[in-house]
């Protein structure tokens, strides 16, 4: 049977009051703890957030800073609420935990009750009985009833830790009601410490720059805008540079300007506005200025230039019309962004943006108008800063010019025979290329006739894009080209490679290709001026002989006076005037001479006569007068004696005598010619009368078939035209006759040749100048088949009347030959005379074999495709 003692000692423990009494303590204590410990956290969290949210409205916190306020936020709530359970509830959760904690408010109560706690861990064989410890524990369970334990926790802080909690936690709540904005982001920038959320202020600016590069010593302005968000507008706010005196700029129109004075040094700019604090860094820089700028021009296509590029040092370039630019600009600096214009082309506005690469900034290819212009370019650097304002790049517009073509060596008017070539250069230039280049020519008669004009082109040859001038030599020949005696306009003309333009042509030059006849008459008239010029210098020889005569009677001391010495200074200068005069008239009559022997039907007695002439004109202006000059210019000679000066006087007249004399036999001699030359000019007139007889006949015929049986004022207005000419032409020629009569009959009464006065007299007896009168009238009522038929009995009379005259001319001079052999001086000039003819013909046909040459290349090249 057990023992029920033994059973009553292993079964001690506390009374179950004193257990209930303990377990309330502990779980008020626990309970108490844990919410202290709980606000203590939540007022270190919300104190950390409430540190930064102040600190940023003071301004800006600095990350390390927020950094620490969260640490010790976290820490009252990480370290410090577990620390606070760990003390209170994990320490005393034993019951002899909970009575020591009593005995610091009831030492006596709480070491009885750790006592009693502790007797129940006895047992038996301990030398304590289980009535005994039971009896304690009972006792000690009394006395605690009659006690209030929560007398014994330690000091309870909970409701005012919570209160302070709430409180802060009402004063958040009212913050982010207040402003949500400046909370979140006072959140953001406390939990994320090191983040780049700049700090909440109520004045907000609109992307503030934190750098700012200034011009260089030049007074700057800083705009800063206000965000259209900011919570807050304050009128006016200051900036400071360094440790200059701030400025202030009041808001208008949402902005705060600033003006700062030039700078040279970097700083920097603090700005205040409102609860706004910003700074700014300032480096004071170099206008961002162009190194070198280029050009790339490329010239319309039809050109064929290469596009090429211009350096503009000079700020300005010239390109053609339809040309294309690309400007170049290199920088110092790296740029952001560059554009260019406005400007105006043809009348449109254009402008636009540079690519950039860099330092370079290039335009897209702008097109060259008519009118010249100024591109304006405006760029800003990496730094933000722009250049000079006022860059600009002139363009000078060149026109296409037309070509410009001379006719060199050549004078604008001209006589010549069909066989003679005329040689001249043609000159093209065009400022961009002369293409190709040529002759034109249209003749045109001056006579009714049944002909046509010549009409033609000649090709001398190809430019190109890079030949801006072009000279080509020109053999002209009339009868190489199948010309008659006309009167031909010749143009020069050149092309270059504008499309449409078209050949522009040279001032024209007259060519008047005569007929042998013509020519004759043309080198009469030219050898009466040329007899005139030279009566006239011995008729000035003469009055200057006189004068030397005069000086010749001086004594020789008075020769050498002031007085005299002028007199021959004046004499030596009309005589130097004089052998210049007589050169100039030599070279005029070495020119008649040679066109004389080419027209081949002036006789050579003629010709000797010219000759004779011209060899004393060429003694005179080579040796007799310059001799006389030479003497005058010694008697001047202040070294000189007196009998000197007067010997020197002396062979000056002596000399100047026998240039006279020599001047009057020339003159002779001239005159003896040119009265031979005008008998034979006689045959030429008749000749070319009756050739325009037939020419107006032959203008008739050609239009019989459109006038014959029609009245004059039924013809077709052409027709009209064309008889009015022909009735024109036939006027002239009954002047013409009218004066050959007249020239004929003075000509007899001056030689009393026998030849002419038959003539003459047949002219009369046949009343041709009545009979031409006539024929006029029947053109006019277009009488056209008798107008013809006359005509041509008019030419056949005229023609038979200059045949007369040749012959007995001819009969006359071989008649006057004294009958006998020709002496051994006709046959040195008749030699030298067929010398000279071949030498001319050898010439003549050099020259046409050059033309026709000329005019096979220009066959070949007109048949290319």
């Amino acid at each position: 049977m057990p023992d029920p003692f033994h059973a009553l000692e292993s079964n001690v423990v506390l009374p179950v009051t004193l257990q209930r009494q303990l377990a309330e303590f502990r779980q008020k204590l626990w309970r108490v703890k844990v919410m202290e410990a709980a606000a203590a956290g939540v007022i270190g969290l919300l104190v950390s957030f409430l540190s930064v949210y102040a600190l940023d409205r003071l301004g800006q916190t600095p990350g390390w800073v927020r950094l620490v306020i969260l640490l010790g936020g976290t820490a009252a709530f990480a370290g410090f609420g577990p620390w606070w359970v760990h003390r209170w509830v994990w320490k005393h959760r034993r019951e002899d935990e909970l009575a020591r904690l009593i005995a610091r408010r009831y030492p006596g109560l709480g070491d009885r009750l750790l006592g009693v706690i502790e007797l129940q861990h006895f047992h038996r064989g301990e030398g304590h009985s289980a009535r005994l410890r039971i009896a304690a524990m009972e006792a000690v369970a009394a006395e605690v009833e009659r006690r209030k334990l929560d007398d014994a926790l330690p000091p309870q802080r909970h409701l005012k830790w919570s209160l302070a909690a709430g409180v802060l936690f009402l004063g958040v709540v009212s913050l982010f009601c207040i402003s949500p904005r400046a909370g979140g982001n006072a959140v953001v920038r406390w939990f994320l410490p090191f983040s780049k959320t700049e700090r909440y202020t109520f004045t907000r600016l609109e992307r503030p720059p934190l750098t700012l590069a200034v011009p260089y010593g030049e007074p700057f302005e800083v705009r800063l805008m206000l965000a259209k968000d900011s919570d807050r507008r304050p009128p006016a706010g200051t900036g400071r540079y360094g440790l200059q005196p701030p400025l202030n700029a009041p808001l208008k129109n949402g902005a705060y300007v600033f003006t700062f004075p030039g700078q040279q040094e970097p700083g920097q700019v603090v700005f205040k506005i409102g609860d706004l604090r910003h700074v700014m860094r300032v480096e004071p820089v170099q206008r961002p200025s162009v190194e070198s700028i280029v050009a790339h021009v490329t010239p319309p296509e039809y050109l064929g230039i290469p596009a090429r590029d211009i350096d503009l040092k000079s700020g300005g370039l010239s390109a053609v019309s339809g040309s294309k630019l690309e400007i170049k600009l290199i920088t110092q600096r790296p740029l952001r962004a560059a554009v260019y214009g406005p400007f105006h082309g043809d009348g449109d506005e254009v402008s636009g943006e540079l690519q950039i690469e860099g330092h370079t900034a290039t335009s897209p290819p702008l097109s060259v108008g008519n009118a010249p212009f100024e591109i304006p370019f405006i760029w800003t650097d990496e730094f933000g800063m722009t250049g000079d304002a006022g860059f600009r790049v002139r363009v000078d517009v060149l026109p296409d010019a037309a070509p410009a073509i001379y006719l060199q060596g050549i004078d604008r008017q001209k006589v010549l025979l069909p066989e003679e070539t005329v040689d001249f250069e043609l000159l093209a230039e065009d400022d961009f290329g002369v293409r190709l280049t040529g002759i034109e020519w249209k003749g045109e008669f001056g006579r009714p006739t049944d002909e046509k004009p010549a009409k033609g082109e000649l090709f001398l040859g190809k430019g190109g894009p890079e030949e801006r001038r072009l000279t080509k030599g020109i053999a002209f020949s009339p009868s190489a080209y199948g010309i008659t005696p006309q009167r031909i306009t010749l143009r020069g003309y050149a092309e270059d490679f504008l499309p449409g333009r078209g050949r522009v042509y040279s001032e024209p030059v007259i060519l008047h290709v005569l007929t042998r006849d013509e020519h004759a008459q043309m080198l009469k008239a030219i050898f009466d001026r040329n007899i005139s010029e030279l009566e006239d210098l011995a008729r000035r020889e003469t009055s200057l002989l006189e004068e030397n005569e005069r000086l010749e009677q001086l004594p020789g001391a008075q020769l050498q006076g002031e007085e005299a010495r002028e007199k021959l200074q004046h004499q030596e200068r009309a005589e130097g005037e004089s052998a210049e005069r007589m050169k100039d008239l030599k070279q005029n009559m070495e020119q008649l001479m040679q066109d004389a022997a080419r027209n081949g039907q002036i006789d050579k007695d003629t010709l000797k006569k010219m000759a004779e002439s011209l060899r004393s004109l060429q003694e005179l202006s080579g040796k007799d007068l310059p001799e006389v000059k030479e003497k005058l210019g010694d008697c001047q000679d202040p070294s000189s004696t007196p009998d000197k000066a007067s010997k020197d006087m002396a062979d000056a007249v002596d000399r100047q005598k026998k240039a006279l004399e020599k001047m009057q036999a020339s003159i002779e001699s001239a005159r003896d010619a040119n009265k031979r030359f005008e008998a034979g000019t006689f045959v030429n007139r008749l000749k070319k009368a009756a050739s325009e007889q037939e020419g107006i006949a032959g203008a008739l015929v050609q239009a019989f078939s459109r006038i014959l049986g029609v009245r004059m004022q039924t013809l077709d207005p052409s027709d009209q035209r064309r008889l009015g000419e022909v009735n024109r032409q036939q006027l002239n020629t009954a002047a013409d006759i009218r004066w050959l009569q007249e020239d004929l009959a003075h000509y007899f009464a001056r030689t009393q040749q026998e030849p002419f006065r038959e003539i003459l007299t047949a002219m009369r007896d046949e009343k041709i100048d009545v009979g031409l009168d006539e024929l006029s009238k029947q053109i006019l009522s277009n009488h056209s088949f008798q107008a013809t038929d006359h005509s041509k009995r008019w030419a056949g009379k005229l023609n038979e009347w200059a045949a007369r005259l040749g012959e007995k001319l001819g009969a006359a001079q071989q008649g006057g030959g004294e009958g006998g052999a020709p002496s051994a001086e006709d046959e040195d000039f008749e030699f030298m005379l067929r010398v000279m003819k071949m030498v001319q013909q050898e010439q003549d046909l050099r020259s046409r074999t050059r033309a026709l040459e000329q005019l096979r290349r220009s066959h070949e090249f007109s048949s290319q495709p």
